[in-house]
């Protein structure tokens, strides 16, 4: 049998990455494309859902050029699969022309729409059937800005002529010239208009939110059949596109999160906890949200989600502003060169706590300096700050859930850092997995694509060539880990 190949297309914030996969799950060819983000005053922050398809489409042209310049064979690659930046969404009309730019996950415009349904009472009921806060964060309640400040959008929404879609149906419909019209669970997850107990829109939200005439596209699972495209001509034949997934989702998929009770952490400017909870919802009642982790056409794994506002840019903060090192790779011999924090604990509320907190008012503080600190105190405090925060995530989705945490396998910029994985493993008393891959939301789209082509088994198949694993063991600063917890603990409960 001819080998066979997967395009896997990760449409992120700031670029789009384009990976091909052989069918032992390895990266044979490789590229990305950066994309502009505008960024206006009140919080506003857009994108150009033209460029965006442009951006995807000049992506995979890179990958493919190099793929055909190291030998490979474009007939070879059969399927495709795409994680994305999950809520941004595009509006467009039965032309197939956005009405208006790509809201971005990141905009606040939709502060005040927050606040009157909050006030208005509606947080319950949202939350019982989607999981999520009533937050700009989520799509929903910056499409009700849009109906209540811009014409256009209204009378397209009156009129039935305005269809909805985050990222992955835009570039699907797109890729499709408009003959496909699809999300995934994962995705619709992130809207506010999703029941997750039914899988289905969830047509009282919409008439609460006045959106009753909205066009919204039908959801799948996450590895199932969206349609087929040549990518404008990039190829000479249609690949078929069989997974759909927003990028944390696809994640925690890449990491193998396959079983309840493991997790993925995704250490970069800020940290993403997505654990999986399994086949039965849960609601959280420590400040998570509840999401679907991933799926599949015979099955649907919930998550547990927790997001942390500030991690990397802490140590970003005294690299730039303090001017403590000049190298953020300098700060693991810096923390080793003290043999703990002396007493001081770094609460990095920069922008605000995230969960399980949600002290978003609060301010960044520093406690317990002597004259006897020193710089490696500060630096290890502010290190320390990262494990101490996912395992107050963990501890929440623990007392959430009764499903004790099997292992955190982890991704992302910090995990570079040995001092704070090994801290973590200390602290958390349960292994940390390291792979070291870069894309690994590529990875994920990439394994459920393949899944649904028959290109992998089973998930059995998966978890064995899913290899390259690192595993850190709690080690013999386990208990000093406990201890200084505490110390967090009293800290961040101090105001």
């Amino acid at each position: 049998m001819d080998q066979s190949y997967i395009l896997a297309i990760d449409q992120g914030t700031s670029s789009t990455k384009t990976l091909i996969f052989d069918g032992a799950g390895q990266v044979v060819a490789r590229a990305s494309e950066p994309l502009k983000t505008h960024y206006y005053g009140d919080g506003y922050v857009e994108q150009d859902p033209e460029e965006i398809y442009r951006n995807v489409l000049t992506s995979v042209g890179k990958c493919l050029g190099g793929f055909a310049a190291s030998g490979g064979n474009l007939h070879q690659i059969s399927v495709g699969g795409i994680s994305n930046q999950r809520e941004t969404f595009v509006v467009w009309n039965e032309s197939g022309e956005p009405l208006y730019n790509a809201v971005v996950w990141q905009c606040k415009r939709s502060i005040s729409v927050c606040e009157r349904l909050q006030t208005e009472g509606f947080e319950p009921i949202i939350r019982a059937k989607t999981g999520l806060f009533i937050d700009p964060y989520f799509s929903g309640t910056k499409l009700i800005w849009l109906n209540e400040n811009v014409d256009s959008i209204r009378q397209a929404v009156q009129h039935g002529n305005a269809f909805f879609g985050t990222v992955d149906t835009w570039l699907l419909y797109k890729l499709t010239n408009g003959a496909c019209y699809f999300t995934d669970y994962t995705n619709a997850s992130r809207t506010l208009f999703f029941n997750l107990h039914t899988l289905t829109w969830d047509t009282e939200l919409l008439a609460l939110f006045g959106l009753s005439g909205l066009n919204l596209p039908e959801p799948k699972p996450s590895s199932a059949f969206f349609g087929e495209s040549d990518f404008n001509g990039l190829f000479d034949h249609s690949i078929q596109l069989t997974a759909m997934i927003g990028d944390s989702h696809a994640a925690a998929f890449g990491e193998g999160c396959f079983s309840t009770g493991s997790a993925k952490a995704t250490l970069g400017t800020g940290c993403s906890i997505l654990m999986n909870i399994g086949p039965v919802l849960k609601e959280s009642t420590h400040g998570m949200v509840s999401t679907i982790c991933w799926s599949t056409e015979n099955r649907v794994d919930y998550a547990l989600e927790g997001v942390i506002v500030t991690c990397g840019a802490t140590i970003e903060w005294l690299k730039n502003t303090l001017e403590l090192f000049a190298e953020s790779n300098e700060t693991e011999a810096l923390a080793t060169s003290v043999t703990n924090n002396g007493g001081v604990y770094f609460i990095p509320a920069f922008s605000g706590l995230g969960a399980p907190h949600w002290q978003m008012e609060r301010k960044a503080s520093i406690s317990g300096l002597t004259f006897s600190t020193t710089k490696g105190h500060l630096i290890r405090a502010a290190l320390e700050s990262i494990p101490y925060q996912i395992n107050d995530v963990i501890v929440a989705m623990e007392q959430d859930t009764g499903i004790s945490l099997a292992e955190l396998m982890v991704n992302g910029g910090l995990t570079s850092n040995g001092f704070v994985l090994q801290f973590l493993a200390d602290l958390l008393n349960k292994p940390v997995i390291n792979k070291a891959m870069p894309d690994v939301s590529a990875q994920g789209a990439a394994y459920l694509a393949g899944l649904k082509a028959g290109i992998y088994k089973d998930l059995a198949h998966l978890n064995l060539i899913n290899s390259g694993r690192k595993s850190i063991y709690p080690g013999a600063g386990a208990m000093q880990a406990t201890s200084d917890y505490k110390g967090w603990q009293t800290a961040i409960h101090t105001n």
